[in-house]
């Protein structure tokens, strides 16, 4: 937690010399985020929100939004590319099976199904829903989609997906007069949010 709230308060630090380090910074943890999905991306992007709204700075809101969705697009697509890679492969890929290990048979056959009846929309739903994104992800790799036709539906799902976390941060930002305050608001939503998923599949499992 700590380290995810130096992380956003430096995203957006008073003068350009941290800016140069503040925003690399952030476009790389949203980048490995998309690789790794471990670290949160949008805790992250919501927390450099607040920072922004709170120094009223329209231009590092507008650098945050295009910083975090170009990253979130070119970490999806390197990952689709890897997970392409894998299905080619007699052997697989570890990128493979950490797509397969994060893809539930439950939700990997919902989203092959939601993919089937709503094609490209289903990618942009996928960014916006907690642990949604890998399931269609996989979903897409067991269609065989082509990278061209998973990229074109991302990148309006990465955007989608910048603009709600951001908003997120605006409207945590606008909540509290101490930016520290709505930081720790918004990391500790997003989390909440992230975790649900998770801890509703095992309250379901562990229902007779």
């Amino acid at each position: 937690m700590r380290q995810v709230l130096a992380a956003a308060v430096t995203t957006v630090p008073p003068d350009s010399t941290q800016q140069a380090v503040g925003y690399p910074t952030l476009f790389l943890l949203v980048l490995i985020g998309a690789l790794v999905p471990v670290v949160p991306t949008g805790a992250l992007v919501s927390s450099a929100a607040v920072v922004a709204f709170h120094r009223a700075a329209p231009f590092s809101m507008a650098l945050i939004f295009v910083v975090a969705a170009l990253a979130a697009f070119l970490g999806d697509v390197t990952l689709y590319w890897l997970g392409r890679r894998g299905m080619g492969s007699k052997n697989g890929s570890r990128w493979l099976a950490a797509i397969r290990d994060r893809a539930p048979e439950d939700r990997l056959a919902q989203a092959q199904q939601k993919l089937a009846d709503h094609d490209v929309a289903v990618l942009v739903l996928s960014r916006l829903v907690p642990a949604g994104r890998l399931p269609v992800m996989l979903a897409c790799l067991l269609a065989k989609w082509p990278l061209r036709r998973f990229a074109r539906g991302d990148v309006p799902a990465c955007l989608a997906w910048a603009a709600t976390y951001q908003l997120i941060g605006v409207l945590g930002g606008s909540l509290f007069a101490e930016p520290w305050e709505g930081v720790v608001a918004v990391v500790a939503l997003t989390l909440v949010i992230s975790a649900a998923p998770g801890v509703w599949r095992r309250m379901r499992r562990s229902t007779p």
